[in-house]
């Protein structure tokens, strides 16, 4: 994007209703919010991102970014379930509702990236109350799932649930499978707020004092933070190969590479260093008999080989070991008017008993597009989504649409569906074939 390009997209960020989502505006703000994705990992992968950092501090975006944020994920718990019990709901494509599910990746994703800097996390300002709690929710279900054995296995997690609507995966999609869908892509959006969550913690000198409270005895963010580490949703065994979960797949690890530190590792060692090495976050956390026992469990993980990949962990084993034969004083009680967080409820009262309602009404209104209507929005997402643009952003080389070896050819009538071979594309067409007349 050009400067002037970057600058009217974030200009035009505004929050939406929930009753709207979906809806003509809402799209054009979802293409703003995509562009703005793909523009920020460019830039940041040539360093230079401060443009876009400075353009989202100055017009104070944030806060409308993490409004919706909520604003969706609000949707995907309240609405979207209500949708696909309707009885009279057999859209043409579901495309539309993939576009929405969507939608919550791309803004955690946009926000990963930005919140590196600490004047994105000033300029959150009381915004970053609903953040801390919308991470806080992400990581609880994760936490949950993996302590119950429930982790997404390598079989569930597949390439094409995560595919961006770009590649029209969704066209054909039931309702009911994009339930299952919603809940694959849930896995990665918990990763994306486990990074969040960890540039917060780096900030913690800087943020309000009951951005810390929310922290530390609101949530216990140190005890949660404890369960991933013990039961690391990123890594599973199966067939006797260890597989971990990493750029946005699942890779079997070789024998050698096993005690490798992950980024997804680090960062969960990141936010523990800086919530429990804060003397502020220490005078204030509550070392009590649970909290005590539940960090000690992090000796038995601290290893050396652990310690010679992130050398600041020295000083966490020491504090552990310190913790071990002391009892801490009570945390301070000050008196203090405390901060809440106010979008979630906001968006709770000003809809509740309408969910039902809004659901019908996006039925009618929003999600049975017409034939025209869906050629149209196919079109604009091909824009959106420029080839040379999504090809920089391809962790991987593309992948055959029938076979998922490496594919060199492209579909040359719309251009978005890759293949190896003229046969592979041959027996593929009758399932791509709805998708390439809408993209043509």
């Amino acid at each position: 994007l050009l400067p002037a390009e970057a600058e009217a997209l974030v200009r035009a960020l505004q929050g939406t209703e929930l009753r709207d989502t979906g809806g003509q505006g809402w799209l054009r703000q979802h293409e703003s919010v995509e562009k703005l994705n793909m523009h920020a990992i460019l830039s940041a992968s040539a360093g230079q991102e401060q443009l876009l950092t400075e353009l989202l501090v100055s017009y104070a975006k944030i806060p409308v970014l993490i409004g919706e944020l909520i604003s969706v994920e609000i949707w995907k718990h309240k609405i979207f379930p209500v949708l696909c019990r309707l009885e009279d709901f057999k859209p043409r494509s579901t495309f539309p509702i993939y576009v929405v599910l969507h939608h919550e990746a791309s803004i955690i994703n946009l926000l990963e990236t930005v919140f590196f800097y600490k004047e994105i996390c000033e300029s959150a300002e009381d915004s970053i109350l609903d953040l801390i709690d919308y991470c806080h929710r992400k990581l609880t279900l994760i936490a949950a799932r993996s302590a119950n054995g429930q982790t997404v296995t390598p079989t569930e997690l597949r390439p094409e649930d995560l595919a961006s609507p770009s590649s029209m995966q969704a066209v054909l999609v039931p309702p009911q499978e994009l339930q299952k869908q919603a809940e694959t892509m849930e896995f990665e959006i918990s990763l994306k707020a486990l990074s969040v969550l960890r540039f917060i913690t780096d900030q913690v000198e800087s943020l309000p004092l009951s951005a810390l409270t929310r922290m530390l005895n609101t949530h216990n963010l140190p005890c949660l933070l404890v369960e991933l580490v013990e039961h690391c949703p990123w890594s599973c065994r199966e067939a006797g190969k260890l597989k971990k979960f990493e750029n946005g797949a699942w890779h079997v690890v070789p024998p050698e590479d096993q005690v490798k530190m992950t980024k997804l590792d680090g960062q969960v060692w990141l936010a523990l260093l800086n919530l429990l090495l804060s003397p502020e976050c220490q005078r204030k956390y509550h070392f009590d008999g649970f909290n005590k026992s539940q960090l000690l469990k992090l000796r038995a993980f601290l290893t050396d080989v652990l310690i010679d990949q992130l050398p600041n962990l020295v000083e966490l084993q020491r504090f552990l070991s310190h913790l071990a034969v002391t009892e801490p004083a009570p945390p301070k009680k000050d008196l203090v008017l405390e901060q809440v967080p106010i979008i979630w409820d906001h968006i709770l009262k000003k809809n509740a008993g309408k969910w039902g309602a809004i659901a019908k009404h996006q039925v009618k209104h929003v999600f049975s597009p017409t034939e025209e209507e869906l050629k149209f929005q196919a079109r604009r997402w091909a824009q959106t989504y420029s080839l040379d643009m999504m090809e920089a952003l391809a962790p991987t080389k593309p992948r055959c649409g029938a076979c998922g070896t490496e594919a060199a050819k492209r579909c040359s009538r719309c251009r978005n569906e890759w293949y190896c071979t003229r046969a592979c594309q041959v027996q593929h067409w009758q399932k791509h074939k709805v998708a390439c007349n809408l993209m043509a």
